[in-house]
């Protein structure tokens, strides 16, 4: 797309690359205090059992080990990101496999994992839960006794004892639509526990200095958060713990907690050292924070044209032993999937349940991928049923400008059909479908609406006498390539080359607070809050120059290192700034509440071979479609979608935490499987320009979240036209789909 910016809009490379090739990036395993400490821990070997004692003397005898600690060493608080539901170290019962036991700090990690086996626990085994539904009976046992207790639940009663929370999202009256349908239809979906699969684990160091401060490196991305979550758990004022900045070496949702470092405290003032924790990726398989499992019902009733009088889901979320690590209050997971179509009555109900699983937490657009997989999958089968082309029967359904949306929100600019339509035409939808011998070809469609995100960035933007120019912000990078994209959007304003913009991440002490990356939020608000600091530095040098030069501030131009004016010499930014009294400098909070009137649209069709005498899958092309208003950085936009695209075509085809007795395993990537390059498919990438754009500086929309929740049921709604047939649970692997063959032929 062409652009009107001199460096908003190009496709320029990563400014924060060379710091990370060449290995000068800090994360925080880099990080060496003096007289460091390793700290591991002993982790549950059972799903749900009682510990009847704990001994640990061995373990304390092992040389090089400074402190062994247990639940009955350290102060009886639970913890937790908003429900404090969680035990630092176990003490009376275990709740998943992987749960934290005892913790060990020795000189090195031979002798910590040394400790750690020798520290002897007794167990009375239970029987574990471990289907959410199973969870929800009224025989089912208690997990949590004590819940009506935590800290952070939802304010009333409790539905289930077993029941973390329950949301409701409704508009109209369901049974009326379910009366006013020629047809009701009626189908149960069921999805897995994802990994986010970044490539550097959780890990962390803690220190405390001489006035019993608390110091943390920690791989996580809400920087303000962990610094509440931490205090809270330790019983210290949030101004007793400073968080620095690290590099984050992947997150996709799943580095927002504080994970480790509550741990790490009561290691290090057990011994008075620094504690580094770092997890295994055996540990991470087990035991860190998967998307959340999900059991989902959805009944949608349609008039005899293909009009869709109303829907219901029910959306029941796995929470696994605990739901401390949820990145909000009750559960809010679910809310899009009506879907973005015109139906006079809707209700969501979404519950989040415990069972002796992994605890889950954050994953990238959470709860989205379970709910829309469900939510997508069940209109084919309803066109299907109906005999009407799928994609004719979401055109016939979509929001258009004026409509309101299932939970009665007026969006502005509706882009569903447009988008759809680009999707379908790139994609050669209703093109005649290739025959190959002995595979059967098939293609399949699905669409999702995702709002922007919101929340509070600060920024603060200094141009030094030398010309040198430095963004200091709270916000952690990721690997998402916004680092790149906040410096061009100062090279645009101040007319300086984007990759000679110097960025200092802040500590917790060096700003009031900010929100954090996550939620589709950063370009927008933290461009906004990068934005509004350069162009009140901007304002500052128009004043400076006219005052200096007797120039008219709407006259100047900021380009290439320089001040122009028409008709004037130039002058160096480095000059200027060097006639005032130091550096010139601004600080500009942005605060955004979510605008329900602004969405973004994605549409997906999915092209599969699916082989006749084994049943696998091959996925041959995909599409995916955008609803963009500008696009800040091409490259980096493009990558969002890839990498969406690729996360989803995982989930749909292969990822999978499998369990056996409660027990994960798949405990490393050759046994969880994620995608290769091998599996990538022709990927069609197709942006369709919104006229309104959005809320982002320069009109752009959010990109990170948005491709990647249709993507699994616009592949299963593909092998459905390819066999007939519906798999109903990811992920749709070779085995299900030659049953299912197997199957179809026996019942013919």
């Amino acid at each position: 797309m062409a652009t009107p910016y001199a460096t908003i809009g190009q496709p320029v490379g990563r400014a924060e690359g060379p710091e990370k090739v060449t290995g000068a990036a800090v994360y925080p395993a880099d990080i060496t205090l003096p007289g460091t400490l390793v700290g591991k821990c002993l982790r549950s070997p059972y799903a749900y059992a009682r510990i009847l004692s704990i001994d640990a003397a061995a373990a304390r005898r092992v040389p090089g080990v400074h402190a062994v600690l247990t639940g009955s060493d350290i102060p009886e608080m639970l913890v937790g990101r908003f429900l404090r539901d969680m035990p630092v170290l176990a003490r009376d019962v275990v709740r998943f496999v992987g749960q934290k036991v005892a913790a060990v700090a020795a000189e090195d990690i031979d002798a910590a994992e040394e400790a750690v086996q020798r520290i002897e626990v007794e167990y009375e085994e239970l029987t574990p839960v471990l289907d959410p539904l199973e969870a929800m009976r009224p025989d089912a046992p208690v997990l949590h006794p004590n819940f009506m207790s935590y800290t952070g639940r939802v304010p009333g009663p409790q539905e289930h004892p077993n029941v973390v929370a329950r949301n409701t999202w409704k508009n109209g009256d369901v049974e009326q639509g379910f009366r006013e349908a020629a047809h009701v239809f009626e189908h149960t979906f069921r999805t897995q526990h994802q990994h986010q699969a970044y490539i550097e684990p959780h890990a962390s160091v803690l220190s405390l200095d001489t006035n019993g401060r608390v110091q943390v490196w920690i791989n996580s991305k809400m920087p303000f958060q962990v610094r509440q979550q931490l205090a809270e758990g330790i019983d210290v004022p949030q101004d007793m713990v400073c968080v620095y900045p690290t590099f984050i070496g992947g997150d996709f949702g799943g580095k927002g907690s504080f994970m480790d470092t509550h741990v790490a405290y009561w290691l290090a003032r057990a011994t008075g050292q620094p504690i580094r924790m770092v997890m295994t990726y055996v540990e991470e398989l087990m035991a860190a924070n998967p998307r959340h499992p999900a059991v989902m019902t959805f009944k949608t009733g349609v008039r005899a044209d293909g009009t869709i009088t109303a829907r219901q889901a029910r959306l029941v979320y796995d929470s696994g032993g605990y739901a401390g690590f949820k990145p909000a209050r009750g559960v809010n997971y679910g809310s899009h999937c009506a879907g973005p179509y015109k139906i006079g009555h809707v209700q969501i109900d979404a519950y989040m349940v415990y069972t002796n699983h992994v605890p889950c937490g954050s994953m990238r657009s959470p709860g989205d991928p379970q709910s829309i997989f469900a939510s997508e999958a069940q209109l084919d089968l309803v066109a299907r049923e109906l005999g009407i082309d799928p994609y004719d029967f979401r055109m016939r359904n979509l929001v258009r400008d004026g409509d309101v949306s299932p939970l009665g929100h007026h969006w502005h600019n509706v882009m569903g059909t447009r988008t759809l339509e680009a999707a379908a035409q790139a994609a050669g939808y209703h093109q005649p479908k290739p025959v190959i011998p002995g595979k059967k070809v098939g293609r399949g469609v699905a669409i999702y609406e995702r709002h922007i995100g919101a929340g509070t960035s600060v920024a603060k933007v200094v141009v030094a006498p030398d010309g040198t120019v430095t963004l200091s912000t709270a916000l952690r990078d990721t690997g998402s390539g916004f680092y790149t994209v906040l410096r061009q959007i100062i090279g645009q304003e101040l007319g300086v080359p984007y990759n000679t913009v110097r960025m200092e991440a802040w500590t917790t002490d060096e700003t009031v607070f900010d929100t954090g990356v996550g939620g589709s939020r950063v370009t927008h608000v933290g461009g906004q809050a990068t934005y509004g600091a350069v162009q009140a530095v901007c304002q500052k040098l128009r004043e400076l120059a006219a005052a200096r030069y007797g120039w008219k501030a709407e006259e100047m131009i900021f380009k290439e290192e320089q001040v122009l004016v028409p008709g004037q010499p130039p002058v160096r930014l480095a000059e200027l700034v060097a006639q005032s009294d130091g550096p010139v400098e601004a600080e500009f909070t942005y605060t955004a509440e979510r605008d329900e009137h602004i969405t973004a649209f994605c549409a997906q069709i999915a092209e599969v071979e699916v082989a006749e005498d084994t049943g696998e899958v091959t996925l041959k092309t995909f599409t995916t479609a955008h609803d963009v208003g500008t696009i800040l950085n091409p490259i980096a936009h493009q990558g969002q979608i890839e990498g969406a695209v690729m996360q989803s075509v995982g989930y749909a085809l292969m990822e999978e935490l499998q369990y056996d007795e409660g027990r994960v395993s798949t405990l490393s990537f050759g046994e969880y499987k994620i995608p290769t390059t091998g599996d990538i498919p022709a990927l069609r990438t197709v942006l369709v320009q919104s006229e309104s754009g959005g809320p982002t500086p320069y009109g752009g929309k959010s990109i990170g979240e948005q491709p990647i929740s249709a993507v699994a049921p616009a592949i299963v709604n593909a092998v459905l036209d390819a066999t007939g047939i519906s798999i109903p649970d990811l992920p749709v692997t070779a085995e299900k789909v030659y049953r299912a063959l197997q199957a179809q032929t026996a019942s013919v």
